[in-house]
């Protein structure tokens, strides 16, 4: 059966995105058989265009389709860009292209949602909801992430874990964009591959039993704590950290509680301080 399962082809879209590109290589690394797809690699392969002939051929040769292209960044790249018409036509085009593809070819899939999906305050939430509906209409899983954070290749869409360790390896100082009470569920890129990996090995069972899936620690902590273990790792640095007075503005400070039912197909196996210490350790070489 397993002999069976590495004969598949496995369709990547967004493989060079921040979660994408982890999985990729992680799959490969395993021998999985993986086909790529994103703009970063070629501007034909742009899921905004319509009926693409590239990702039709693509979607036509694979047996499995994870869906986790979006027009999306950390925190800093949300505040700037998901209140602009650009980001809302960006990812409602790629979307409504790659969905209908989907629908005409029946591949299974399954699609990246995030957990702002109920808050639609955000422009981003609201239209990770519309893929949620999309994904339903079409049979496909959905999986929710909290915030995934591991070594990130641009730096433009860095997520805060990586903002705060460049900046303590730079300038000796963390400059915060909040105060830091707002707490998040961090998941390090490795075990998230791992789950994604064992979403895609028990799909059909778990599509019996759910639609969606929440992929996540399910343990919050909070921006400032985050701060304070950098500064610990790296103490002789004597790292400064400067707190803003602003609140969350992003998710208001909603928390969401997550559903665990994945624990019974996955466990991660990094706590933050481990995955902290490996970014740290793979920036500390780059310098």
């Amino acid at each position: 059966e397993f002999a069976e399962i590495m004969k598949k082809k496995i369709l990547i879209l967004g493989s060079e995105g921040q979660i994408g590109n982890h999985f990729k290589d992680y799959l490969l690394k395993k021998k999985y058989k993986v086909l790529e797809f994103d703009i970063v690699r070629s501007k034909d392969e742009d899921l905004r265009l319509n009926n693409n002939k590239n990702l039709i051929s693509k979607i036509k040769q694979c047996d499995f389709i994870f869906f986790l292209a979006f027009d999306v960044g950390g925190s800093r790249y949300l505040k700037k860009y998901q209140n602009t018409y650009q980001f809302l036509s960006n990812n409602i085009r790629i979307m409504s292209n790659t969905f209908e593809i989907i629908k005409k070819y029946k591949r299974p899939f399954l699609f990246a949602s995030s957990q702002m999906s109920n808050m639609s305050y955000s422009p981003y939430g609201l239209l990770k909801n519309i893929g949620e509906k999309y994904s339903d209409m079409l049979g496909g899983l959905v999986v929710k992430f909290w915030n995934v954070y591991g070594i990130e290749k641009d730096l433009k869409k860095s997520h805060v874990i990586t903002d705060f360790i460049l900046m303590s390896l730079k300038n000796k100082k963390i400059k915060m964009l909040t105060n830091g009470q707002e707490k998040r569920d961090f998941l390090y890129a490795e075990d998230c591959c791992n789950g994604l990996e064992q979403i895609y090995l028990n799909f059909n069972e778990i599509k019996l039993i759910k639609n969606s899936v929440d992929l996540t620690t399910g343990k919050y902590t909070s921006i400032i704590h985050v701060a304070k273990i950098i500064q610990k790792i790296l103490k002789k640095n004597k790292i400064k950290i400067e707190r803003s007075k602003n609140k969350d503005s992003l998710q208001l400070d909603k928390r969401n509680k997550p559903d665990l039912f994945l624990k019974k197909y996955w466990k991660p196996k990094f706590s933050l301080e481990a995955g902290i210490q490996e970014i740290i350790s793979y920036y500390k070489l780059k310098k």
